[in-house]
């Protein structure tokens, strides 16, 4: 096979690499490449503000907030809860009332029509009969109220509208915005950073590129290093640190008291160069799809 055989136009099959080729020039197809390091998180900042977190809080997951930021959260999503509410209770009302107002109308149908069944019921004389006359029936769409069973678009009150067909009631749990899962103030645990004391550096430390140190082996922190945090004191370290020190006795190393399972929370970190270490740092752009 020649080098020239993948760009032969002899052939009638349009080609793989014809296809790639041609979706590359048109804008056709998917373009998927991997997120560069603009485009994730620090470890030490914020998942919802993405900035640099001055007072840092963690859930239960492993998720760093900024306290400010998800006490402003979970305040807006409590407010409009209450919002919704107050809108659920109205239309629940108004539904109710519909709902007894069509039930009074369907009885006094009932009582009509069975009084309608027991006039003809009873007989007439002959001479009522004779003189009785002809009852004229209109077929207005106006008569017999059937004006307020049919719509009318020129009436702004009987204009049809789109109504929804079930009352849904909201949700009163406030969800964390990451992992969508129930979030309380109460459950929220305070993050203590170790800052790197350079008496050389004179940056501030939310322009450091090194900011932080584990508190046990003073290794600084980044995201390419796995980090947790020890929930009673709040400190953050290397789980290295966890996996060779903490682990094998259960003991907080600063205040020699002991840990459980539950007392390590793994932080959840931004993305690295490394493919193993995020899974969902793939970006797809979905374009018009080019068949042949």
């Amino acid at each position: 096979m020649t080098r020239h055989a993948r760009n032969c136009t002899a052939g009638a099959v349009y080609t793989y690499h014809e296809k790639k080729k041609d979706a590359k020039a048109s804008g056709y197809g998917t373009n998927s490449q991997r997120l560069g390091k603009d485009s994730v998180k620090d470890f030490d900042c914020c998942s919802l503000s993405l900035q640099p977190c001055r007072n840092p809080v963690i859930t239960k997951d492993g998720y760093l907030f900024d306290k400010e930021v998800i006490l402003e959260y979970i305040l807006k999503k409590k407010n409009e809860y209450k919002r919704k509410l107050k809108e659920y209770e109205k239309l629940k009302k108004l539904e109710e009332e519909k709902n007894a107002q069509k039930e009074a109308e369907n009885m006094n149908q009932k009582i009509s029509s069975f009084l309608k069944d027991e006039n003809n019921i009873v007989s007439k004389s002959l001479l009522e009969v004779e003189t009785e006359k002809p009852s004229t029936s209109s077929i207005s769409n106006m008569a017999v109220g059937r004006d307020k069973d049919l719509p009318s678009f020129w009436v702004p009150t009987m204009t049809p509208s789109a109504e929804k067909t079930e009352l849904i009631k909201p949700d009163p749990v406030v969800y964390c915005p990451i992992s969508n899962k129930p979030l309380k103030a109460k459950d929220l645990i305070d993050v203590k950073f170790v800052p790197v004391n350079d008496p050389d550096e004179k940056k501030s430390i939310y322009t450091k590129e090194n900011r932080y140190m584990c508190a046990i082996t003073h290794d600084i922190l980044s995201n390419s290093v796995p980090c947790a945090v020890l929930k009673p004191t709040g400190d953050v370290v290397t789980l290295e640190c966890v996996n060779k020190i903490i682990k094998k006795d259960m003991i907080h190393p600063l205040t020699n008291k002991p840990l459980h399972k539950k007392d390590i929370i793994i932080m959840q970190r931004g993305g690295t160069g490394y493919s193993l270490t995020n899974k969902k740092l793939d970006g797809k752009q979905d374009r018009p799809a080019l068949q042949a």
